[in-house]
């Protein structure tokens, strides 16, 4: 791999990781609202230690070594930077299960968000899908993941496999997501808990949020040290936007909408190359960045009609 495309895919990493996290670093913000200046600096301080290191770091570890089990856990930290072929060929041979479980649970996390979340609606379909058809989301999923393994089935049981396993985390993790959400915000206003319990609280629930960041890096790249560095970077700008910045990305109203549609993408882009299509190694970053762009225009657009009608002699 050339410099350029490492450059090029830990840039994409590093956007993905803070779109995708917007949303946890909101909630975040409101409980270390309750703590003292020590616990917030510890949350900063120890809290990226295990973010990054330990939940972005092992993690992906953990995924690439599953599906590639032959080649042991060291091998599967260095198995991209390697030059053997036997290594080589065992990761590309395996590479669809992997793809093809990631790209189905980030389609599932994008059909969710626009069949059943609230949400700020940018297009018409949005609000009409959410109003009328949100009871559509179990039937499309449905039908999603039967269409993926019948072709992943031509390539492969394992790969089939992978795409049933990658519907399933959906389900379970959307669960424990939600009960971990909704318990982070009765956290809030609670003063007789310690700074300690919700430090450990939040790095439990950014441990279940993180599992999207992870599995949509795959997409970007199987290379274990490259999504732990674009991630990483990622995961210090999110915690930056936690202590300092948070109430500046609230302004950007469609943020979470790029987001969404930046995930539903890449689930594409990791079901079609799970299932055999050939696509430019640039193509993950270069979708994010247009997306989120797009987005980020709009919500700037937004912000600057918003304040002129608050001061219009400005």
């Amino acid at each position: 791999m050339s410099a350029y495309n490492a450059i090029i895919i830990v840039l994409g990493l590093t956007l993905f990781e803070v779109i995708s996290s917007v949303d946890n670093a909101v909630v975040n913000a409101d409980v270390l609202a309750t703590m003292s200046p020590r616990g917030r600096r510890w949350f900063l301080l120890y809290g990226i230690i295990i973010a990054v290191f330990v939940v972005r770091g092992l993690l992906p570890l953990v995924i690439v070594y599953l599906s590639n089990p032959a080649l042991g856990f060291m091998n599967a930290l260095t198995a991209t930077f390697s030059a053997d072929p036997s290594i080589r060929d065992i990761i590309e041979k395996q590479k669809p299960i992997l793809l093809a479980g990631g790209g189905l649970y980030l389609l599932y996390l994008f059909f969710y968000w626009l069949f059943v979340e609230p949400k700020n609606c940018v297009f018409k379909f949005e609000k009409h899908i959410h109003e009328k058809l949100s009871f559509w989301f179990y039937a499309v999923t449905s039908v999603v993941l039967l269409f993926v393994v019948w072709q992943a089935m031509k390539i492969g049981p394992m790969v089939g496999f992978g795409a049933i396993v990658g519907s399933t985390a959906f389900f379970i993790t959307n669960g424990f997501k939600h009960n971990a959400e909704r318990a982070e915000r009765e956290l809030v206003g609670q003063t007789h808990i310690s700074d300690l319990s919700k430090i450990l609280y939040l790095e439990l629930l950014d441990a279940t949020f993180s599992i999207d960041g992870v599995l949509g890096a795959f997409a970007f790249t199987i290379s274990v040290p490259l999504i732990l560095l674009g991630n990483g970077l990622g995961a210090f700008v999110v915690r930056w936007f936690t202590i300092r910045g948070v109430e500046h990305v609230k302004n950007y109203c469609y943020l979470k909408n790029g987001a969404m549609y930046s995930i539903g993408l890449l689930g594409l882009i990791m079901i079609g190359e799970g299932l055999g299509a050939r696509l430019p190694a640039w193509l993950p970053t270069g979708v994010t960045f247009i997306v989120v762009g797009y987005f980020f225009w709009l919500s700037k657009q937004v912000l600057e009609a918003t304040k002129a009608a608050k001061n219009p002699a400005a």
